[in-house]
């Protein structure tokens, strides 16, 4: 199996995320309003209608909520659930991080000090890691076959060295790559076999036409090794508010919550996540607005000569041959990208699927470009 290059950092040693940053803007003698954001991959149909108006209506002068009670609640009602399977967050980020304080800092029953990573990935798994010094260990997909991991060698990496977490992102970022049902069982398997807890992020999933429902992981004698991971931030194009929550038996989310300062969620979150909820018809409609999009977008792209790669979620990896450069290109037309050299892929960027008026602009400056 062919490794892939090691992933890039900030010099910061942080890891490199998407969107546009002002100072960026700042250089380039730009605008916000005159840019449009391809590099961070949240639903095209901007946040749920009305949900401004909704959030006028918050009290400033109160705390929060530090429990948030009432989007536990509607989450756990979601998910058939009970509320104490819940643990609302700053984004999906801040829970991601409260597992590696948890887990990493006073690893038990035997457990390695180590974080499993299945890459190339969101590097947020393996920075929280290396924040609480602990090991990193890698299973590199197969770039000659799509982007596919030695599940069979995961798993065994699971039950042998024991990693205290591992991270499997489910539709993976940047790839678009989704295991079904049964490959993820044997991972969680191992798991409840080693002691690792399983960290299931589906940030994207309900950007997926045809998933499955992973919260049948959190029944029976494997409950307590998997945690499931949800973006509310990306599912509703709620960038601005950040809010994530976890799935996990109440055992975990306990153990986490001891973790997490009070307020961590603010008020105008919370009442943005019960409002978004509450818009039963956004989440198909947001998934309509992708699939519409990136059909255009793929056919777009093979006629310009470059290789987009399949993906079931709501962005795509493109391989253009080198990927800086053409971030640069587009960049200085007001169009952002991710270039990739972050996943170790610096031939590719990545593209967020955004409404279908700016799609075509993309395409129109490339085109351009290429011509």
């Amino acid at each position: 199996m062919k490794t892939e290059p090691k992933p890039a950092q900030q010099s910061s040693g942080r890891p490199v995320h998407g969107g546009i940053r002002p100072a960026q803007l700042r250089t380039l003698g730009l605008d916000s309003s005159d840019v449009l954001d391809f590099s961070a991959s949240v639903s095209p149909l901007g946040p749920p209608k009305g949900l401004w108006e909704a959030l006028q209506g918050v009290d400033l002068t109160a705390y929060p909520d530090p429990e948030c009670l009432e989007l536990k609640e509607a989450l756990a009602e979601l998910h058939g659930l009970d509320v104490d399977h819940v643990l609302v967050g700053n984004g999906s980020t801040e829970l991601i991080h409260l597992l590696a304080r948890s887990y990493l800092n006073q690893p038990i029953g035997g457990v390695e000090r180590s974080v499993l990573t299945f890459t190339p990935t969101y590097g947020e798994y393996s920075g929280a890691g290396l924040l609480e010094g602990a090991k990193i260990r890698e299973v590199a997909a197969c770039r000659e076959a799509g982007f596919a991991w030695d599940l069979e060698r995961a798993a065994e990496l699971i039950a042998t060295r024991k990693p205290a977490l591992a991270f499997l992102c489910n539709p993976n970022n940047p790839t678009g790559v989704y295991l079904g049902s049964e490959d993820v069982a044997g991972l969680v398997l191992a798991a409840k076999g080693s002691g690792t807890l399983l960290v299931l992020d589906e940030a994207y999933v309900n950007f997926v036409e045809d998933r499955w429902d992973a919260t049948s992981l959190l029944e029976g004698s494997a409950r307590k090794s998997v945690v499931l991971l949800r973006s509310m931030t990306k599912d509703y194009a709620l960038t601005g508010l950040r809010l994530g929550y976890a799935l996990a038996s109440p055992e975990v989310v306990s153990r986490l919550g001891r973790l997490q300062p009070d307020w961590s969620v603010n008020s105008l979150a919370q009442i943005g996540g019960l409002y978004a909820l509450a818009d039963t018809g956004y989440l198909p409609g947001a998934r309509r607005a992708v699939g519409e999009a990136k059909d255009f977008l793929l056919e777009s792209f093979k006629q310009m000569g470059f290789h987009p790669l399949p993906s079931v979620a709501n962005y795509l990896l493109v391989e253009v041959g080198d990927g800086a450069v053409w971030r640069e290109k587009l960049m200085r037309r007001g169009l952002f990208v991710r270039d990739c050299a972050s996943f170790g892929l610096p031939d590719c960027i990545r593209i967020g699927i955004r409404a279908m008026p700016d799609c075509r602009r993309l395409v129109g400056a490339m085109m351009a470009e290429v011509d």
